[in-house]
């Protein structure tokens, strides 16, 4: 075990059910996620992706195998909550993840809950309109509003909001831009990388489009059946496939957007 890993998992595995019905979601898997990376999990629906993603933030127990977190077995922290202060997550749906018969800023300012020392009411305050202010919200457009007063995009602003008060050491992000149009999610992977980079957080990309996974990730791991069935540098993944899970993701891929780029120069351009 080294210091910089996050996440460590050997031969983990997820089994819903018994006996004959028993369904294996993930299937004797192990990988090492390493401080500060960005991480996709890439596969079809029913892959067993989002299982992992849930094993990763303690919603789910491995049945077998082990999982560390900080070199710690991830259930070693006791209460939930002392996990959930340090690895937090952003969801395909965000309405979803709010009450709606609770105004916007009451929910956030329901974050400080996971807090061991909740700051001052005036403090509170203050650090939700930074919050709102950092996904390019201004605090008076959603002050007396409820979630279904707001359209996706901004819904997924608020909970990418929420993860700049609790800056946590991991972010899940499942499927985070697959129900907004391409303009908010061009606007919404901006602001995860600015997360990550005045944060300094461990991002898990949980996603089935591994185009996007291309241009976000340090390492790719392609999943089927609840196995990882390929994983490595964007690179080496996308321009020198192994696994024929992995090329037929890849034929999904219109025809228009088969010349790679090179992640460097794509990122470089970006910036």
């Amino acid at each position: 075990m080294t210091e910089h890993l996050k996440f460590e998992a050997t031969h983990i595995s997820r089994v819903f059910g018994h006996g004959k019905k028993a369904v294996t979601a993930v299937d004797d898997v192990s990988f090492a996620i390493k401080d500060r990376e960005i991480i996709s999990l890439v596969g079809q629906s029913g892959c067993g992706k989002t299982v992992l993603a849930k094993m990763l933030l303690r919603l789910e127990q491995p049945t077998r195998g082990e999982l560390l977190f900080n070199g710690k077995p991830i259930t070693a922290t006791g209460d939930p909550r002392n996990h959930w202060r340090q690895v937090q997550a952003v969801f395909q749906d965000p309405f979803s993840c709010f009450n709606q018969f609770f105004t916007i800023r009451n929910q956030l300012k329901a974050s400080f809950r996971l807090f061991e020392k909740k700051p001052s009411p005036a403090e509170i305050e203050e650090r939700v309109d930074q919050a709102l202010l950092a996904v390019n919200i201004k605090p008076r457009e959603i002050d007396g509003k409820f979630p279904f007063e707001l359209s996706g995009g901004q819904m997924q602003r608020m909970l990418l909001a929420r993860i700049f008060i609790l800056k946590p050491q991991v972010l899940i992000a499942d499927e985070p831009t697959s129900m907004v149009d391409a303009c908010s999610r061009a606007s919404i992977l901006d602001y995860l990388m600015k997360l990550k980079e005045e944060l300094s957080m461990t991002i898990v990309f949980v996603t089935h489009d591994i185009g996007l996974a291309y241009y976000v990730s340090d390492s790719i791991y392609i999943m089927h059946k609840g196995k990882i069935v390929e994983q490595g540098p964007p690179d080496d993944v996308t321009q020198r496939p192994q696994s024929d899970v992995t090329k037929r993701l890849l034929e999904d891929i219109p025809d228009v957007h088969r010349e790679w780029i090179p992640r460097e120069a794509a990122v470089a351009a970006a910036r």
